[in-house]
């Protein structure tokens, strides 16, 4: 006698007969047969880990196992990095991707993906050649210096130039410019690694000249100037200024190495920004070689550059770590499409997304709020109340810290008196729409800033609205 245990369990067809049926066949033929016999083994042994606890009333459901499997195979294959509506306020999120590409860069990198493309190749000598070349002659006519460098990112930049100067020896760093970046990567660590005795001049909030000169010693290798980013210390501060750090590192024969963590390549003042510090101004100031990053203000790909005196870089390339921290055809692509924008610098409002994004007013921002409102209210119902706020955006990735950007956007509070979790839920019910949606909470309420919403990408924010599901 069979016992409803073993009744129920015989109840579940086999793998090889669903996959011969013909919405399973259907699956495989759009996602793959190794996908779905998976999702099909897994779903499988939830039935029977269900059948364990409750055998009594089990039915077996083709159907609607097919269309479970169905969701899952979907679910799964789809990609792990998906486009985001980033309205967290914050332009260059570094959890986001930090800058977006401009239109023109995006096609040259699709033809260097697609295509063979020049790059260790002399066309004109049909030898071999550097691929640093390809954007070399760009970012020192557009930041100065006489030789340039690119590496996947500005801390490897970083950990190149002071392994490459300074191995085995000293670097003198003011104490207050020992900073940390996201994801804990700190200043002294890089340079541990890089082989470098960090030396640590004056105090955290006050650094003279004199406090380098007497750290100078036979092993000292080089003077470092570190731009503090993404922090700032007011008050009672006092720093070195550039041109004497330089000439002190020069009378002692050593080069004046100076990191601007994220870098531009204009004056952001003409722009009606902040003003961020360039290369060429370090350069000007007497530093014999800048690293800078290119996916911040720069608003290219992830990249780390350095420009500076021609045989300090070539001392650089020489290193056999440069090999390892190089950057592929992809990067340059973009990078020498990119800095090819910059010699234009009447249009770069207009073709460089960063800038573009970084310069809308508050005004427009708000028309476009306004315009939004309703289709949001109509998503909302009754639940929550909607309201155009003013706000302000930050620029991100440790640019500008202490300056905000006048903006607006949208705060949605729960209606009548409800509070908890709600700001929660809903930004979990924003997260789960097909593009995700990135907002962030403040005060109890769920706040869209909306800088950083595309007019191209606007009625397709729209045309989701009404997908969203929260309780």
């Amino acid at each position: 006698m069979v016992n409803p245990d073993q009744a129920a369990r015989r109840a579940l067809p086999s793998v090889d007969r669903l996959l011969s049926t013909e919405a399973v066949s259907a699956l495989i033929g759009q996602f793959g047969r190794m996908l779905t016999v998976d999702v099909i083994r897994d779903l499988l042994q939830a039935q029977r880990d269900k059948l364990a606890q409750d055998n009594n009333h089990f039915a077996f459901d083709e159907a609607a196992f097919v269309a479970a499997c169905r969701d899952e195979v979907g679910k799964r294959n789809q990609p792990s990095l998906r486009p985001v509506f980033n309205l967290t306020g914050t332009v260059l999120h570094t959890n986001l991707g930090r800058a977006l590409m401009p239109q023109s860069v995006a096609d040259a990198v699709m033809t260097a993906m697609t295509r063979p493309v020049n790059l260790e190749f002399d066309l004109g000598g049909g030898a071999r050649g550097e691929r640093d070349t390809h954007v070399e002659k760009w970012i020192t006519r557009l930041a100065g210096g006489d030789g340039a460098v690119v590496v996947n990112n500005n801390a490897a930049a970083v950990y190149l130039v002071l392994n490459t100067l300074g191995a085995k020896r000293e670097v003198l760093v003011s104490r207050g410019e020992l900073i940390e970046i996201g994801g804990a990567f700190r200043i002294p660590d890089i340079m541990k690694r890089a082989g470098v005795k960090l030396i640590e001049v004056g105090a955290t909030n006050r650094t003279h000249l004199k406090d380098f000169a007497e750290a100078i010693t036979p092993r000292t290798a080089a003077i470092m100037k570190v731009h503090t980013s993404n922090y700032a210390i007011q008050g009672f501060t006092s720093a070195v200024p550039e041109p004497d750090l330089a000439q002190l590192a020069h009378d002692h024969g050593m080069p004046y190495i100076v990191d601007l963590g994220s870098g531009m390549l204009v004056n952001l003042e003409d722009y009606g920004l902040p003003h961020e510090p360039t290369p060429k101004e370090a350069l000007a100031n007497g530093a014999d070689l800048v690293t800078f990053s290119g996916d911040k203000l720069l608003g290219g790909p992830q990249a780390g550059l350095m420009v500076g005196k021609k045989d300090l870089i070539a001392r650089i390339r020489r290193n056999p770590m440069k090999r390892a921290l190089r950057v592929d055809k992809i990067t340059l692509a973009a990078l020498d499409a990119l800095l090819r924008l910059y010699t234009h610098p009447e249009k770069l409002r207009e073709e460089v997304t960063t800038l573009r994004l970084l310069t809308r007013t508050r005004d427009d921002i708000r028309v476009q709020a306004e315009r939004v409102l309703p289709h949001l209210q109509a998503a909302l119902g009754e639940r929550a109340q909607a309201a155009v706020i003013d706000c302000g955006s930050q620029i991100g990735s440790g640019s500008l810290p202490v300056d905000s950007l006048p903006s607006a956007g949208i705060a949605i509070t729960p209606a009548g008196k409800r509070r908890g979790s709600f700001a929660d839920k809903l930004s979990l019910a924003f997260r789960a729409l097909p593009v995700p949606v990135i907002g962030h909470i403040r005060d109890g309420a769920f706040i869209l800033d909306l800088r950083c919403l595309d007019a191209r990408h606007e009625a397709e924010f729209l045309h989701q609205l009404p997908q969203l599901r929260f309780s």
